[in-house]
């Protein structure tokens, strides 16, 4: 299959280009970016073409690959879909309502890429805890300290304007949601620098509380999630953190999707439900009340 990268920044690099590369199913066609010079550099260190109009790598492609902010990804993508390209999409698929609903509604295949959702541990995990069944409860706790000079994503203007609930909120979204399902309600709090609490309610009656952010202080950041209910405490594993193997995983399933095979779970009707419960909790710590979905 022809695939298009969008972007040049770290996360294209690190991740999108290298996968893309070494997958044995792609056919890597070419790379568009906000700035040529970029664009230019990374199309040559892989041998492929440099893009300057977005129509036009959709045009030569079959699918599309994206590692640019959300606001920049979401018309991407549907413009694409709207072409017929099936769609990897990074998380969050779009930070409006209205665009990740549009993006729900495409009749393409479709992978959102939740890195570590895509590592053979963590789906061994989360199916036997479905499995399992009857869990009440569950805490996420995700907070890193990205705004370092060693770290590169911290340059990254969207995650400074956003924080953590968006960056690592769609993460943890991405373990509690297929245990306990649905979310009915939401309650957010803001505290110090871009520390975000999440309670949420979920329609089945069980409860998920997130605390998220990425400009902790250095000494207060951790990474933990457990489970809890009538099977006892479950504590989610670690999942190794090798990007451009995970993101192998989700060509894989979009491979599939395409030709007939069943959908990702990870698809972008479950992207626009993660979206959905970002912008309640952005509302929600507005207007100090409960917000329901």
């Amino acid at each position: 299959m022809r695939f298009g990268l969008f972007g040049t920044g770290p996360w294209a690099q690190i991740t999108h280009a290298p996968a893309l590369a070494a997958h044995p199913g792609v056919e890597f066609t070419g790379i568009w970016g906000r700035d040529p010079e970029k664009t230019a550099e990374l199309a040559g260190r892989y041998g492929v073409p440099a893009y300057s109009d977005v129509d036009a790598l959709i045009a030569d492609v079959d699918a599309i690959t994206v590692a640019l902010p959300p606001d920049v990804q979401a018309p991407i993508a549907l413009r694409a879909a709207a072409a017929g390209r099936h769609l990897l999409l990074d998380k969050p698929v779009a930070t409006r309502v209205e665009d990740a609903r549009a993006l729900a509604a495409v009749d393409v295949a479709s992978v959102v890429f939740f890195t570590r959702r895509f590592t053979p541990e963590l789906d061994t995990f989360l199916a036997e805890t479905v499995a399992t069944g009857g869990w009440t409860e569950a805490r996420v706790d995700h907070l890193g300290s990205i705004f370092t000079p060693d770290n590169p994503f911290g340059a990254s203007p969207w995650r400074r304007e956003r924080g953590g609930l968006w960056d690592v909120g769609p993460h943890a979204l991405a373990l509690v949601l297929p245990v306990l399902g649905p979310v009915a309600e939401v309650t957010a709090v803001t505290g110090a620098r871009d520390l975000t609490y999440l309670l949420l309610k979920h329609a089945g009656g069980a409860v998920s509380q997130l605390t998220l952010a990425v400009d902790a202080p250095a000494a207060a950041a951790r990474e933990e999630a457990v489970f809890a209910g009538e099977a006892g405490i479950r504590a989610v594993p670690r999942a190794e953190w090798a990007p451009a193997e995970a993101l192998g995983r989700a060509v894989d399933q979009l491979l599939t999707a395409a030709g007939g095979g069943p959908a990702s779970p990870m698809d972008v009707r479950f992207g626009a439900q993660v979206t959905a419960i970002l912008v309640a909790a952005e509302r929600s710590a507005e207007t100090r009340s409960t917000v329901s979905l």
